[in-house]
């Protein structure tokens, strides 16, 4: 497989500071509340403002990929056109049909070391009391260079309802729609964490959960504030039968990271990478956008969740993302029973 001459991005997503409730299991424990206000407190204005999309870089020189930090676009308005879903090929427009989606998909920010990052994630179907899980992208919940997960994980669904000044004191989860949600355990597979880098390896296992307990603005789990999306773990066909629609909080270029955008586009394979992976073409979705959901039979706000934005290509308007499957329900079921961090499956 060639990549002469192309350079490969893995857009991180976006995750965005929490509000001052419940973090996580049991609402009356004590430890998990102080936990949950300790992430909260974390994400000072001061931070999020330096907080990047984490991208990926292929070199084709040096034959490997290199972490590319680039900071997010200004504050400002909507970064997109108009958009109803309506249309079969959307390239990168705002979402303004309403709907599950634009509840349950949200902005995400982590710690990875010293470093701040954003990122996209969505609210998945499960069956666990006191808890929802959050599907994403594994590079916006693990580190590929030092095997470490990511720290201070948040969640703010819908931030686009009523996106947080950065210029307020103390934490800006108050100010959002419906508040934030931390992470009490995050999920990976195996096969990326053992991928020892973000590579071909990496790209065919880039998705990741995140278990988080009781939040927001009422106290509630995510499930019970905004409902979910059911999870299909049998990949779709790639040849262009099917029609996708990619979502996110793109935060480069004419994007704010403060809008959620959509692509809608038939999906086929990733020519580059032997089609192991999908690609909508056209989607012109960048980095803060990594972990968003694709869907499959999206209709009036809502699909069936079959992949997340994991990478593209400079010079390719496009988005890719990894197939799900057997490896991904195992991924899935770890966390609806994690109370830590967890690697699951067996390296490929």
């Amino acid at each position: 497989m060639s990549r002469v001459g192309r350079v490969l991005t893995a857009l991180a997503l976006v995750l965005v500071a929490l509000p001052v409730l419940i973090g996580a299991g049991n609402g009356n424990d004590a430890a998990a509340r102080a936990e949950h206000q300790r992430i909260i407190d974390f994400w000072t204005p001061e931070r999020v403002a330096r907080a990047v999309p984490r991208d990926f870089i292929f070199d084709p020189g040096g034959g490997r990929y290199a972490p590319a930090h680039h900071r997010p676009g200004h504050p400002g308005g909507p970064g997109g056109g108009p958009g109803d879903g309506d249309s079969t090929v959307v390239t990168g427009d705002s979402w303004t049909g309403g709907g599950e989606v634009a509840d349950g998909t949200g902005k995400v920010l982590f710690a990875m070391g010293s470093s701040y990052f954003i990122c996209s994630a969505s609210v998945v179907d499960d069956t666990a009391n006191g808890r929802s899980i959050i599907l994403t992208a594994a590079h916006c919940v693990f580190d590929e260079s030092t095997g470490l997960f990511a720290t201070n994980w948040m969640f703010i669904p819908n931030y686009d309802a009523a996106p947080a000044q950065l210029t307020t004191n103390g934490s800006f989860c108050p100010q959002t729609e419906y508040g934030c949600w931390s992470a009490t355990a995050l999920t990976v597979h195996n096969g990326y964490a053992t991928a020892g880098g973000f590579n071909d390896q990496a790209v065919l296992y880039d998705w990741g959960f995140a278990v988080v307990g009781l939040g927001g603005h009422s106290g509630d789990t995510l499930v019970e504030t905004l409902g979910d999306f059911a999870a299909s773990f049998n990949p779709v066909p790639v040849d262009s039968s099917v029609t996708g629609h990619a979502f996110g909080y793109p935060a480069e270029k004419r994007y704010k990271g403060n809008d959620l955008i959509y692509c809608s586009n038939k999906i086929d394979g990733d020519p580059y990478n032997d089609d192991d992976t999908y690609r909508m073409n056209q989607c012109k979705l960048n980095g803060g956008s990594s972990g968003g959901p694709w869907f499959s039979g999206f209709v009036n706000g809502s699909g069936t969740l079959i992949s997340v934005n994991s990478y593209g290509y400079g010079g390719v308007t496009a988005m890719h993302g990894p197939f799900f499957n057997d490896d991904t329900a195992a991924t899935y079921n770890a966390a609806l029973t994690a109370t830590s961090n967890t690697k699951v499956g067996s390296a490929p």
